[in-house]
């Protein structure tokens, strides 16, 4: 039964390649637990960080070569033609560039991740300024050149350049180059964003009818969570060219309020409103006593304005803050008999 054949192999001859493969995947196992129950255990000692990069960015290459090799071998011992033996012998050549390209990759991104973490457990040690916001787009950026270098490598591999494949393409390479102009562009307006530091991850800004907390920058398109928590996306391109407000950058933000009080207020009682309103710093946190502005500023057609300006503290909640004052203005105005003025005509008639 062993000797019998199938598509032009013993069923003894499938099943040792069967089995070679199944070997593969069991040493695979023994190879995972051998690295976390003892390797990551002794560079966990190890006071050098290559180590731990260089074994963590290892393991899922070397245990996909290792299948590699197993299919390899398994497929060779077999009598399956010409053509197939070729195809095989094609896609391994990419195949095996491909898994070398994932491991360099891996341990790029490995060694900037160490890196950023380092400088930033640095300067937070010694109370430094570091920006790390350009580190996910230089991640990125290396990642990209690495795999383009390793596609065109596997490529290259069987015969195939990119002067080759272009040519080939033809008006298809052509649609191709125009088609990459935006993405050209938006990769300028990344590296542009994060050169003029007009934003940072984290900050809230407000880009057109937009306004929210930005949660990603990348080589392609900026992400921003608006208040209402959903995700908007924003070609970079575009940004570059557009009115941008940040509005974390700003030291305070500034409130303007229009009081209006009624025409049978007296002067004194309107000089005891602009000092209640003078004193707003002194009765309620983070309103910042500067740049404080309290003005008698017109006779409205109802009501006799008062111009209250002030800033709120960075470090102050902006709707708590205005709330606390817009209920100390209403509490000691109605404790002072101060009355507020709404909409209202007086009519006179005449008694004939």
């Amino acid at each position: 039964m062993l000797e019998s054949e199938f598509y032009g192999n013993t069923l003894k001859d499938w099943g040792i390649s069967l089995i070679i493969i199944v070997s593969a995947l069991i040493i695979n196992r023994i190879l995972i637990l051998i690295n976390r129950k003892v390797i990551r255990k002794m560079t966990a000692k190890s006071r050098m960080m290559l180590d731990d990069i260089l074994f963590g960015s290892l393991e899922k290459p070397v245990l996909m070569g290792i299948i590699l090799l197993a299919i390899w071998i398994a497929l060779k011992r077999l009598d399956l033609g010409e053509t197939f033996n070729e195809v095989v012998l094609k896609s391994y050549d990419i195949l095996v560039v491909l898994n070398v390209t994932w491991f360099f990759a891996r341990l790029a991104a490995s060694l900037i991740d160490a890196g950023s973490a380092k400088k930033a457990a640095k300067a937070q040690k010694e109370k430094l300024d570091v920006d790390l916001n350009i580190v996910p787009l230089v991640k990125r950026g290396v990642l990209i050149i690495i795999w383009i270098i390793g596609i065109i490598s596997a490529l290259n591999n069987v015969g195939i350049t990119v002067v080759t494949l272009m040519g080939t393409l033809g008006i298809g390479g052509i649609a191709f180059a125009l088609a990459a102009q935006d993405t050209i562009k938006n990769i300028f307006g990344g590296i542009t964003i994060f050169t003029d530091r007009t934003f940072q991850i984290g900050d809230v800004i407000n880009f057109s009818a937009t306004e929210g907390t930005v949660i990603d920058i990348g080589l392609r398109s900026t992400r921003i969570r608006t208040y209402d928590q959903r995700l908007v996306t924003i070609p970079n391109y575009k940004l570059m060219d557009a009115l941008i407000t940040n509005l974390s950058s700003e030291p305070a933000r500034r409130i303007v309020m229009d009081i209006g009080l009624t025409y049978d207020t007296t002067p004194e009682k309107m000089q005891e409103a602009m000092t209640i309103l003078n004193d707003m710093p002194n009765r309620i946190p983070n309103v910042s006593e500067k740049d404080l502005t309290v003005a008698f500023t017109e006779f409205a057609e109802s009501a006799l304005i008062i111009r209250f300006i002030y800033f709120i503290c960075k470090t102050g909640d902006i709707n708590e803050t205005r709330s606390k004052v817009n209920f100390e203005i209403l509490s000691t105005f109605n404790q002072a008999g101060l009355r507020f003025a709404f909409p209202s005509k007086t009519v006179y008639v005449e008694t004939i």
